[in-house]
Order: structure tokens, then C-alpha cells, then sequence
């Protein structure tokens, strides 16, 4: 039977409250890495996840904690929760006038 890893994507919340995303998964290294609400990598061994305590939780509604990103790098709409320009990541380059 394969082990299953967490979705990259799915976000989680630690016993003390703090919240967590996948953002990768190596299945090659056994590894899983984790971005965390307040932008820092973690990595973690597939053995250990299982022993986390922590709980599945929806995406924070200001999901922008993680993400270094100016107010003036959204355009102030909520429809698609994504800021404009998410598709071009050149977009964010801080290019030299």
C-alpha cells in the first residue's frame, strides 16, 4: 500500500494555532515542504507527518500573510482572491528605472 501525502495546497493549523501550507511534495526524498503563515520554509520527513498534531483547516481569507507583496501589487479585488498579474510572476520583479 503507498503512502499518502497531504494535497499540496491544504492548509493546517499546529496545536498552538499557527497555520501552515503544503507546497511541495518529494516522494523520491520522502519529504514534504510547508510554507508557514508568516512566509518561512519548513521541511518535513514523510515518517514524521504523521505524528503532527495539528488539524486540516480552509485557507486563511487573508491569504496574504505568507506572500511578500505590496498593496499596490493587487488591484483591490476580491473576485478571484488572486492579486493582478499572479499569472506573469515578472510582473513582481522590481525592475531598475
Amino acid at each position: 500500500m503507498a503512502e499518502e501525502y497531504p494535497p499540496i495546497g491544504s492548509w493546517y493549523r499546529h496545536a498552538d494555532g499557527s497555520l501552515f501550507e503544503v507546497v511541495a511534495v518529494d516522494e523520491g526524498d520522502a519529504t514534504i515542504e510547508l510554507q508557514h503563515y508568516d512566509g518561512t520554509i519548513d521541511e518535513i520527513d514523510r515518517d514524521n507527518w504523521g505524528g503532527l498534531l495539528i488539524e486540516s483547516v480552509g485557507a486563511p481569507e487573508d491569504w496574504s500573510g505568507a506572500v511578500d507583496m505590496d498593496p499596490e501589487d493587487s488591484d483591490g479585488s476580491r473576485q478571484s482572491g488572486m492579486p493582478a498579474g499572479w499569472h506573469d510572476p515578472l510582473e513582481f520583479v522590481d525592475r531598475a528605472e
